[in-house]
C-alpha cells in the first residue's frame, strides 16, 4: 500500500497564532484558507510511496546531522499559476537543510530545481481582479517573528472531505 507523502518543518503554535492574523488581513478571492493544523514548511515532496522506498527514505533521513538554526516569517507573496495560485509567507534559512535531504535521497527522487522556504496560507481558485488583489497583498505588514528549527518531519498526507490531514511518521531531530 502506498502513502502520499512528504517532508517538513512544523511551525510553533505561537508563530501559527500570527499567521492566523495575516490570513484576517488577506484581500477577497475565491479559494480557501489553510487550516491552522496544516501549518507547515514543505522541504520536499515525495508522492506515492510504497513500504518498501519508505524504509529506504527512513534509514537515510536518520543518517542526517544538520545544526538546529533560527529562520522566521519574511515577507508575504503569491504563486500564481492560469487557474489556481498559492499565498505564502516567504521563510528563509531552509535551504541548506532541503539541500542535505535532496542529497541523502539521491538516487531514490529527483533534486529539487528550485526552492524557497515557505508557508501556504491560502490556496485561490480565482481572483477578480488581480491588479489590486497583489496591491493589497502587498500592504499585509509581516513582523519578522523568529523560531527555531529543532527537528524535521516525515508527514502523510491523508486526503479527507474536501481537505488534508497530515499524519506524523516520523521525526528527525537536528543537532
Amino acid at each position: 500500500m502506498k502513502k502520499r507523502t512528504f517532508i517538513a518543518i512544523e511551525i510553533p503554535e505561537k508563530i501559527k497564532k500570527e499567521i492566523l492574523k495575516i490570513q484576517e488581513q488577506l484581500p477577497d478571492f475565491g479559494g480557501k484558507l489553510t487550516e491552522q493544523e496544516n501549518f507547515h514548511i514543505t522541504l520536499k515532496f515525495l508522492g506515492e510511496i510504497d513500504e518498501f522506498r519508505m524504509e529506504k527514505v527512513k534509514k537515510r533521513l536518520k543518517e542526517i546531522k544538520f545544526k538546529t538554526f533560527e529562520t522566521h516569517l519574511n515577507k508575504i507573496g503569491f504563486f500564481d499559476n492560469s487557474d489556481r495560485g498559492v499565498i505564502w509567507i516567504k521563510i528563509p534559512n531552509c535551504e541548506e537543510l532541503q539541500k542535505e535531504i535532496d542529497e541523502k535521497l539521491d538516487g531514490l527522487f529527483e533534486k529539487e530545481e528550485r526552492f524557497m522556504g515557505h508557508l501556504t496560507i491560502a490556496r485561490t481558485k480565482y481572483v477578480e481582479d488581480k491588479k489590486k488583489f497583489l496591491e493589497e497583498l502587498g500592504k499585509i505588514k509581516i513582523s519578522p517573528l523568529k523560531f527555531h528549527v529543532k527537528e524535521f518531519i516525515l508527514k502523510e498526507s491523508i486526503p479527507k472531505e474536501q481537505k488534508h490531514v497530515y499524519k506524523n511518521l516520523e521525526k528527525y531531530k537536528l543537532i
